[in-house]
């Protein structure tokens, strides 16, 4: 009989290992599609004339995958400019407590997109497209936790994209000096894992020069309020609530 519970046990913990390895050593999803920014609105855009009539929705071929939507055109005295992935980053930051030492947990990617359309005789009247994160890209400094993040706490399979709609902008100055920061905030709604909560940004950039904008943006949320879970690990005894949410960005002119 004695065997037969120790068979049971041995059989249970193999199960048990087995989970863990499904949940957290899976791979993880690739990108599904080209990182490309959303088109900001056009402020002087016309009311959209009426749609013609249309068959129902099952006759109606569907797009295809890669469809984008046409560039979307600046408003009069507007210079459009776009996140350049390449001399960009999305940064999150949170602290735990890992085999008994703290450690400041960083996930980078460089897969940000957004544009800005800036009106040099007004920059107050400044504008921000949506911003996205493609959250299947974040990577931290260990393997394990990477696929932790995304298989088991952002669920990056079904929810490709973190995404920020900016709803104001305040304090932003009328006038601005090439190469001499200026602060503001930006509020909008963050969606993180298809949950949206209003998030206000402290944001500081710099017109490095006619060509060339440079910022970072900050902003700290729970993580909690968003649904997120971060399942318990032997070797983590505590994680903080908080976590710090950065951009760092290089915008250009939209060709």
């Amino acid at each position: 009989m004695g065997k037969k519970w120790i068979l049971i046990a041995l059989l249970v913990g193999i199960a048990a290992v087995s989970a863990v390895v499904i949940l957290f050593l899976k791979p993880t999803q690739e990108a599904s599609q080209p990182l490309a920014a959303v088109p900001i609105a056009t402020a002087t855009a016309a009311p959209p004339a009426p749609a013609p009539t249309q068959p129902p929705a099952a006759e109606q071929p569907a797009a295809p995958a890669d469809a984008q939507a046409p560039p979307a055109a600046p408003a009069n005295g507007e210079s459009l400019f776009e996140i350049d992935p390449a001399r960009s980053e999305a940064r999150f930051k949170i602290n735990e407590v890992l085999n008994g030492s703290p450690k400041t947990v960083i996930g980078v990617t460089n897969q940000v997109a957004g544009q800005i359309a800036v009106d040099r005789s007004n920059y107050a009247s400044t504008r921000l497209g949506e911003v996205r994160v493609n959250a299947r890209t974040l990577t931290t400094d260990n393997e394990f936790r990477n696929r932790a993040v995304k298989n088991r706490i952002l669920l990056t399979n079904d929810h490709e994209w973190i995404v920020f709609t900016p709803q104001s902008l305040t304090g932003l100055p009328a006038e601005v000096k090439l190469g001499e920061p200026f602060q503001f905030q930006i509020t909008g709604g963050l969606t993180i894992i298809g949950k949206t909560q209003s998030v206000t940004f402290s944001a500081e950039v710099t017109a490095v020069s006619e060509t060339e904008l440079k910022g970072l943006a900050t902003a700290t949320v729970r993580y909690k309020d968003f649904g997120i879970f971060i399942p318990e690990v032997p070797s983590v005894t505590g994680v903080e609530d908080d976590v710090i949410l950065e951009i760092e960005f290089t915008a250009v002119p939209v060709p």
